[in-house]
């Protein structure tokens, strides 16, 4: 034990133990007697045992425990909040502030019962409307940490209609240090965000906020902030006039190439995820067609990532080849081995929506590949027949 406290049933603990034990785990017991113990409840300072086991530390020549410094407060935590209105304190209390965020869950659950997730999201907009760069990464670092509650993010929203448009801001930073830091935590943060508020928002998101996703995307950011990045587009795909946009961006392309990177299972999800939704649109569906990779890299991904990757990989060459039925598109098929895949898909244990759609595409194109030296007629016609 470094820092031992006893808890309201008489147990004692070291204080990192039981608290990761009551903020991260489910369980609200005491360990030892089973009896109920509150997440907010106090652990005292068992100052005897801790003196002891300093004592018994020096006497066998082990390092020396140091005092543990006093834990934080509530108290504590709204005076800091009183000093980041101070214009002299703002960095000072920002650093502190990012510092208690990285310690301990006990901290983070303090800080976002004080109200901190809310106060910085507010000085995030008082640095967008000032143009003022010092302290954005302090800032979203801590918001990292915590979670904003969706109460206080619908709040926000309400007083001040800034704040997806203060975010869309700072994805468009590019002369800063730390850009990739302070990018892919501002996407997080956005994902967050966007995840809460209500579709009345989600219908009034502009061309910017996707030109900017979009880019960072393009630029490159940890996996953390690519994957919060997709899942903004993701939410947003519902609406049409989102979709015109992020087609507008050119998100097709740019998505299409982070995938021939070959990524993560979850990343491949939400790619494909949002390219199904951008080639419901025409224009979609063209730059789809015009990137020479999309047509292999969605094929390739069949059976080979996941049953989700499937729907959606199946889902995207269903919407292509009902809208954009042409010989170029039968031939690419056939090239990029489009045409096997589906065959194969067939004779495997999945979903019976997707035989009946991969069906679907080789019946409709049969006429096209019957004949084809790639492709195995006899097989062709047993498979559009399954």
């Amino acid at each position: 034990m470094k820092d031992p406290v006893t808890a309201i049933t008489g147990i004692t603990y070291d204080r990192e133990s039981i608290e990761h034990w009551l903020f991260k785990g489910k369980k609200t017991t005491c360990p030892v007697t089973k009896q109920p113990l509150p997440r907010d409840s106090d652990l005292t300072p068992n100052h005897t045992l801790r003196r002891l086991i300093q004592a018994w530390c020096t006497h066998n020549s082990v390092d020396r425990i140091p005092t543990p410094k006093t834990p934080l407060n509530k108290f504590h935590l709204l005076k800091l909040l009183k000093d980041l209105r101070s214009p002299q304190n703002q960095m000072k209390t920002l650093r502190q502030l990012e510092i208690f965020a990285a310690e301990n869950e006990r901290n983070r659950k303090y800080m976002v019962e004080v109200g901190v997730s809310k106060a910085i999201l507010s000085f995030i907009m008082t640095c967008f409307d000032k143009d003022q760069v010092s302290g954005l990464e302090e800032a979203l670092s801590i918001l990292h940490f915590l979670r904003i509650p969706s109460a206080e993010t619908r709040q926000l929203m309400v007083e001040n209609d800034k704040l997806i448009e203060s975010l869309t801001w700072v994805l468009g930073l590019d002369e800063i240090e730390n850009f990739v830091a302070i990018k892919s935590h501002a996407v997080i943060v956005l994902k967050n965000i966007i995840e809460t508020v209500s579709s009345r928002v989600l219908q009034r998101l502009k061309l910017g906020l996707f030109k900017r996703i979009v880019g960072v995307l393009r630029q490159g950011i940890t996996q953390q902030g690519i994957n919060a990045a997709l899942h903004v587009l993701l939410d947003a795909c519902p609406w049409g006039r989102n979709r015109i946009m992020m087609v507008e961006s050119g998100a097709v392309f740019d998505l299409i190439e982070l995938e021939l990177l070959t990524p993560e299972k979850r990343t491949t999800e939400l790619i494909l995820g949002v390219l199904f939704h951008l080639c419901c649109c025409a224009d979609g569906r063209a730059q789809f067609l015009n990137h020479k990779g999309g047509m292999a890299v969605v094929t390739r991904r069949i059976l080979e990532v996941s049953p989700a990757a499937d729907d959606r990989a199946i889902l995207i060459l269903s919407t292509i080849t009902k809208f954009s039925r042409n010989s170029l598109v039968s031939q690419e098929m056939l090239k990029v081995r489009t045409v096997e895949k589906l065959c194969k898909l067939l004779q495997y244990d999945c979903a019976a929506y997707l035989k009946e759609k991969a069906g679907q595409i080789l019946r409709s194109h049969y006429d096209d590949w019957k004949d084809s030296p790639c492709i195995d007629a006899s097989f062709l016609a047993r498979s559009t027949k399954l």
